[in-house]
């Protein structure tokens, strides 16, 4: 199955670059482009791409806010969006996740991470690049009790919220904010993929969570990773 993409930034040296390195997979189609976010919500809803690849700069509305609309917790069905930036600050991450984005890389992290982001957000899984998810586990684990529902950066929760979950789901949960694929997930666990689908289905519906990137999400808020 062809993996259709929607690229958005307002650079168009970016967007062929991109358009390149995806395109020479074999399952890798790029079906549409926009330079700024209102362009990216009306096409993205018009083609209903597999997956679209979000730069957070752009003229008029950025690309948080068309996340937002797209992917964001009051749309039935969400698109997959991976986001792409130069900027990798704490509040742009966290902002992005909190819109609806399933994955979040630097636009130096290189061809293979894009290439395997797109490929992950398609099966629903998650990815971020790893410098990135390592500095905001770090933060959640040490930063300074605060406010951490806002869109501000995060801060480490004041405690931790009921915790509906079994002892083999927080297993899971806590590999799942560590950034694991189903299939690390199994290897570790000794499980079958098919099982930590179940698990993961149980889970999302424990926590009121659309998505793994959301889960993940939770489990630092609530100190799951350390």
């Amino acid at each position: 199955m062809t993996i259709r993409v929607l690229l958005a930034d307002d650079q168009e040296t970016v967007r062929a670059g991109f358009r390149m390195i995806l395109e020479s997979e074999p399952d890798i189609e790029v079906v549409g482009e926009a330079a700024d976010g209102e362009t990216a919500v009306r096409q993205a809803t018009a083609m209903r791409p597999d997956v679209a690849v979000m730069d957070i700069r752009m003229p008029g509305l950025d690309g948080i806010e068309a996340t937002r609309l797209l992917a964001g917790p009051a749309v039935p069905d969400p698109l997959r969006i991976v986001v792409v930036t130069t900027y990798d600050t704490d509040a742009n991450v966290y902002t992005a996740l909190r819109a609806g984005a399933v994955g979040f890389l630097l636009k130096d992290a290189g061809p293979s991470l894009l290439i395997d982001a797109v490929r992950q957000a398609h099966l629903g899984e998650s990815l971020i690049s790893p410098a990135v998810l390592l500095r905001l586990i770090r933060q959640w684990s040490t930063g300074p009790r605060g406010d951490s529902g806002s869109d501000a950066a995060p801060a480490r929760p004041r405690g931790r919220a009921v915790d509906p979950l079994t002892g083999r789901e927080r297993d899971i949960v806590r590999e799942v904010a560590r950034g694991r694929t189903n299939a690390e997930l199994a290897a570790k666990l000794a499980i079958s993929v098919s099982t930590v689908k179940t698990h993961l289905s149980g889970i999302q519906r424990k926590l009121g969570a659309r998505n793994r990137t959301e889960i993940a999400i939770w489990a630092w808020e609530n100190g799951y990773v350390t």
